[in-house]
């Protein structure tokens, strides 16, 4: 299994990103590992996609990071509340 994830970081911002072990990648995100997230701790896992096969998730990630792939996530998966 693989998933497509949303983090929240401190700074309000949704960082996007796809791995096979969601659990440890949050916890290499609140660690500070991560180079793109690791100045705006703490994170928070907002939602995740999990999909069988790397190629979609890779897909679905960069689909999400687009302009028309964020406003779905925005209005399906993310609450701003």
């Amino acid at each position: 299994m693989w998933y497509v994830y949303f983090l929240e970081l401190s700074n309000q911002d949704i960082y996007v990103g796809y791995t096979r072990d969601l659990k440890q990648r949050f916890k290499t995100h609140n660690d500070g590992e991560v180079q793109a997230t690791k100045s705006f701790l703490p994170a928070k896992l907002k939602s995740y996609v999990s999909v069988d096969h790397r190629h979609t998730a890779l897909n679905l990630e960069k689909y999400f990071k687009s302009g028309s792939g964020k406003a779905f996530a925005f209005k399906r998966f993310l609450d701003r509340s």
